[in-house]
């Protein structure tokens, strides 16, 4: 191993070497959780002392840790032999015990006296303690613990322990269960890795003993008539084949395979359910999905038995995948699209359009009954749904989707909910009856349909998409949850159409169809449901983004009322509507009075007004949302350079400076020193100062110059101030934000100069006001009254004051010391220890804080 492979782990060694207080403090802890007279100690606690000892345990696999604190093993014994322990504390030591026989030589030390009493027949396996599922948990966590050698493994077979396990597959508590069948997949993993002397195969196999003795039993299991014992080792197998790559697995799977074909046939067995992820984990394993034979007839034969609801999931995994035979994928892609391609059909007899499905390959009698139901109809529906977002969201399609015919049935569904569609077949009138107002299909329609917007060959039916979206948002029968999803989709398709337009020209059809967004939104900013206003302002928002360098859009969004219903919104008295508001009045500005060639003739909009406006907001509004929002806005106008010449914008963000550094909420002030970060940097630039040493500058006198000019302009917005106060803000983000730009401002003005000593900075006339100013940043947030008016000698707006702070002030220890977590004193492994002592030693439960 290289040094500086070997240095990280010599750290991470000396970290978890117990010191000399907390192997002191060890045998009282230990002493105490073994006396049942004792209150109980926090399990949280117990937890945190479970994660020290494995990171002890973790780089040191000698006897040295449980020789050198013999009050370990005195402890174990001490449970041991009380009559009736705690449940608590005896599933803590079933764990630790566990964890200190992970290594061979501990698990040697250990195994004579105590693993037997623990884990065996005469341990709590037979006692009324084994009652509580804790101890249960407990007992499976610490064999799984150990079992990391072939000495644990034949403790546990010989012992009996193998039948123990697959009784816990079956137990009541799901955590339970569910960690002893992720045990078994451990122990037969470990088994035939350790243990094989030569690869298996087909032809030769020869387990080992403890392999064998679970494969027997997952081979009987799936042979009996119990059901309950055939879903674990279905369970068990699917967990296995998900987990393991290896090329044994498929010598397992050819042992079993014929009785798990036979599920899928046999009326009798209810196994069917458990199926689609067994195949589907296995699929996706190399060692099955590149074979040609038996396992894809297998999937075949699956997606034709299961029901639609089963077969589903395993279909659009399938459609993920890049290896699979072209038929497996063409019987998934029917499974997948057939309850649309049903739908179209059912919306018109005969068929007026192409269907989704060649009829060869489509049999949609199932389907057809499940979506003639009123109790399956929905749920089948909204599964498609989301399993083709699924496949939508992916960058890259491993199949051929039909786009349009997928995009016509979407239309259709949400032509049935909302009753806009009469069918003339009998089908079409039955779903269309089961599916009205139904709000679940329609929220799941509606993402399919933003999914499908990023997708080529649509654009032929852009014009009655429209007419189906614009219906949703004036039907007075949308409800709010599902006209926010057609605001999102609607949002999506006009970006297409904007690039359509571009690229075609059809400007016309693209006017006509802004012209009626902007009547219906005139509208819904009007409702009286604050989430219908707020919908719509987030629709505004998004639109102006995309479309704000158009004039056509412009102009139809100035002559409509929208504007000032936006403005009006400011006043609204729900906060999240406001801070909506907030954010649309925001982008509005770049179209109002930031555009180069602004459409706006008057003063119908004023830009002082609207800056007055949102910092009376800032000022004043007494929820959070509304002022982030404000802060958030005035950075963005900053970013894009819309704040106007460098004065000001200096002014400018004095005088937020001035209203954000009071302000209660964390997230505001934090905003206030991302308004000031990009001042700077926006500053500097202006003033051709690099942004970082290794920049090119004309001279060092012009450098100078810009160098004082940019210090002046920080100490005049008095920004300094701010960002020392900030320093000691007890929200560490907003020390760790001032402290990042105060790093970056020194870095500026000091590119290369070693910071100066502080005894020489005492000598200056503002040397004692800085030696104050590093000892008030040292108490950090405890720092009381911090003055920013010059107070105690410090004058925040004097340049050369300032240099010499950012010169001397040691702004790297106040970063490590920032960026320390809140909880690295208590989280030692000692605080710990007497968090312990001080909670069994009270009869108050709870009362130490265990962080």
């Amino acid at each position: 191993m290289s040094v500086q492979k070997s240095r990280p782990v010599a750290r991470a060694r000396r970290r978890s070497a117990m010191t000399r207080e907390c192997s002191l403090l060890l045998p009282r802890v230990c002493a105490a959780l073994a006396d049942p007279r004792q209150p109980g100690s926090d399990d949280t606690c117990l937890e945190k002392l479970l994660d020290w000892f494995r990171d002890l345990t973790e780089f040191d696999p000698t006897v040295k840790l449980v020789q050198d604190n013999p009050c370990l093993t005195e402890f174990i014994t001490s449970v041991l032999a009380l009559p009736e322990p705690s449940p608590s504390i005896l599933s803590f030591t079933l764990r630790l015990a566990g964890i200190l026989a992970a290594s061979e030589n501990r698990f040697q030390h250990l195994q004579e006296k105590l693993l037997v009493r623990l884990f065996g027949r005469d341990g709590p396996l037979n006692g009324a303690v084994w009652e509580d599922a804790s101890v249960r948990s407990g007992w499976v966590e610490g064999v799984h613990s150990m079992m990391h050698h072939q000495p644990a493994l034949h403790f546990l077979c010989n012992g009996g322990g193998i039948d123990v396990i697959f009784t816990l597959q079956g137990d009541p508590s799901l955590f339970v269960a569910s960690a002893a069948s992720q045990l078994l997949v451990h122990m037969l993993t470990l088994s035939v890795e350790s243990e094989t002397t030569k690869p298996l195969s087909t032809k030769d196999c020869d387990w080992p003993a403890c392999a064998q003795m679970i494969i027997k039993r997952i081979e009987d299991s799936l042979q009996s008539s119990s059901a309950s014992h055939i879903e674990q080792s279905l369970k068990l197998l699917t967990s296995l084949f998900g987990s393991c790559r290896a090329t044994w697995t498929e010598v397992l799977w050819l042992g079993i395979a014929k009785q798990i074909e036979s599920f899928l046939t046999e009326e009798t067995v209810q196994a069917q359910h458990m199926l689609a992820n067994l195949l589907l984990n296995m699929a996706w394993s190399p060692v099955f999905c590149d074979t040609e034979g038996n396992f894809w007839a297998l999937v075949t034969s699956a997606l034709e038995h299961l029901t639609p609801v089963q077969a589903g999931p395993l279909a659009v995994g399938i459609l993920r995948l890049y290896k699979c035979p072209q038929d497996v994928r063409i019987q998934a892609l029917t499974v997948l699209l057939q309850p649309m391609d049903c739908i179209l059909r059912a919306a018109s007899q005969p068929l007026e359009y192409a269907g989704l499905l060649d009829e060869s390959v489509s049999d949609p009698i199932t389907v057809e009954s499940l979506l003639s139901s009123k109790s399956s109809c929905a749920s089948l529906l909204c599964q498609t749904l989301a399993h083709l977002e699924e496949l939508l969201s992916l960058i890259r399609l491993p199949v051929d989707l039909p786009y349009t015919s997928l995009l016509r049935s979407l239309m259709t569904i949400l032509q049935f909910c909302n009753g806009f569609l009469s069918p003339a077949s009998p089908l079409g009138s039955t779903i269309s009856r089961i599916l009205i107002n139904s709000f679940r299909v329609q929220r799941s329609a509606l993402d399919v349909l933003a999914a499908l917007s990023e997708r080529k060959g649509c654009d032929t039916l852009i014009g009655s998409l429209f007419d189906v979206l614009l219906a949703y948002l004036e039907s007075p029968n949308t409800s709010p949850t599902v006209l926010k999803k057609t605001f999102q989709a609607t949002s999506k398709w006009l970006v297409r159409l904007q690039e359509l337009s571009c690229s075609n020209s059809q400007w016309q059809q693209a006017e006509k169809i802004l012209e009626d967004v902007f009547l219906v939104l005139q509208k819904r900013l009007c409702s009286p449901c604050w989430e219908v206003r707020d919908s719509s302002l987030e629709f505004l928002t998004v639109l102006i983004k995309y479309w704000r360098d158009q004039d056509e859009f412009r102009q139809s969004l100035l002559s409509s009322e929208v504007p000032r219903l936006t403005e009006n919104l400011l006043e609204d008295p729900e906060s999240y509507v406001r801070a909506s508001a907030v954010t649309a009045v925001g982008h509005l500005a770049f179209i109002t009075y930031f555009a180069p060639e602004s459409p706006v003739i008057g003063n119908q909009y004023n830009k002082e007004n609207t800056v007055a406006k949102l910092q009376e907001i800032l000022s004043t509004d007494p929820e959070g949302f509304p002022r982030r929002a404000v802060i958030s806005i005035f950075t963005k106008w900053l970013r894009q350079g819309c704040t106007g010449q460098l004065e000001d914008t200096e002014q400018f963000v004095s005088r937020v400076i001035q209203i954000v550094e009071h302000d209660l909420d964390w997230e505001v002030r934090l905003g206030g020193l991302e308004l000031v970060e990009v001042f700077c940097i926006h500053t500097i630039c202006q003033l051709g100062l690099p942004k970082c040493p290794y920049a090119p500058v004309s001279s060092a006198v012009t450098s100078s110059i810009h160098q004082n000019e940019s210090l002046q302009i920080f100490c005049r917005a008095k920004l300094f101030s701010f960002l020392f106060r900030s320093l000691c803000d007890c929200d560490k983000p907003v020390g760790q934000r001032a402290c990042h730009i105060l790093l970056v401002l020194r870095g500026n003005f000091y590119p290369i100069s070693p910071l100066k000593d502080s005894q020489e900075a005492g000598d200056s006339s503002a040397g004692h006001g800085i030696a104050w100013l590093q000892r008030t940043l040292k108490q950090g947030s405890l720092a009381q009254n911090f003055p920013t008016d010059g107070g105690n000698g410090v004058d925040f707006q004097d340049p050369e004051s300032m240099m010499l702070a950012l010169g001397t002030i040691d702004l790297e220890e106040l970063h490590d010391e920032l960026n320390k977590s809140s909880d690295h004193v208590e989280k030692s492994p000692q605080s710990l220890l007497e968090d312990i002592l001080a909670t069994v030693g009270t009869t108050e439960e709870n009362e130490a804080d265990c962080y």
